[in-house]
């Protein structure tokens, strides 16, 4: 059978409601690593080859973080252990980079003189949230389909769309943006949409074949499924509250699993996990 569903990520992934978000042109920052002993990172900008420890000052002029990029820096802020799996910033041990207004943290991605700017590009608390949020849309959505299909496990993951060709498979799991997967399975596929809307259009065979499929597909509405709630809190956690990822941590080392239950819901530095309907 076919299933589908439309899930409310919102415009986070675009770089938008991010504190030093863009779009992906030159300038902007794709590519992170955080070092696990120092927490020290190290990024790479679009239009520049060289990683920013080994760019000369010339060389390295960030604008700000894409999509791609906010991905990869939550993740790796996860593995290195500065974030907590309820998307809070540790603040024991004290780490140089992060830093506290109160109790919400920010983690300090480029120093001024690695920027364009002259200013710190920083990854906020409220930026990670977002994250959560948009993630936790994306997962759920998945959840929802594999139990409409009782399927228990994802053999394959295929990524649609520009964005999804530049996404890293590894992080978007540590993240808990896509299921566990084999990671030589999951995979892009470029602008699919155009792709389909092409052959569509010269191949009245395919054409007649693509609107029959559209017609077997069942779809989900995630703003009325009744399970739609529980699984999108579930996934508010990094890389999910209870969900495991066998596959993933034959890949790397995810810090221990919290006893927490849920996520707070109340307080400065908490997540509000709830969905919004206008997200859509």
């Amino acid at each position: 059978g076919l299933w589908s569903c439309s899930s409310p990520t919102g415009p986070a992934f675009e770089g938008a409601q991010i504190a030093h978000g863009q779009r992906a042109a030159a300038g902007a920052i794709e590519r992170v690593r955080i070092d696990r002993a120092s927490g020290e990172p190290r990024f790479k900008v679009i239009g520049r080859a060289a990683w920013s420890d080994e760019a000369t000052d010339e060389s390295m002029a960030t604008t700000g973080i894409c999509g791609s990029g906010i991905i990869e820096v939550i993740a790796e802020l996860y593995l290195a252990g500065l974030l907590q799996a309820d998307g809070r910033f540790r603040s024991e041990p004290p780490h140089p980079r992060v830093r506290f207004n109160g109790v919400r943290g920010e983690y300090v991605l480029a120093t001024a003189d690695q920027t364009a700017t002259g200013r710190e590009i920083v990854v906020t608390q409220d930026d990670v949230r977002n994250i959560q949020l948009a993630k936790a849309a994306l997962y759920a959505g998945c959840k929802l389909l594999m139990k409409r299909s009782e399927v228990r496990t994802v053999d394959r993951i295929v990524l649609a769309g520009a964005f999804g060709s530049y996404i890293d498979p590894l992080h978007a799991m540590v993240l808990g943006l896509i299921p566990d997967c084999d990671l030589s399975q999951v995979e892009a596929v470029g602008n699919a949409a155009g792709d389909g809307a092409r052959i569509a259009l010269l191949n009245r065979t395919r054409r007649a074949d693509s609107a029959g499929l559209a017609r077997r597909v069942h779809y989900i509405e995630t703003a009325i499924d009744p399970s739609f709630q529980d699984e999108f809190v579930g996934a508010m956690h990094l890389p999910h509250m209870s969900d495991a990822f066998p596959n993933l941590e034959k890949r790397t080392t995810l810090p221990a699993r919290t006893t927490s239950a849920r996520p707070r819901r109340r307080g400065a530095g908490s997540t509000t996990a709830s969905y919004n309907p206008s997200l859509t």
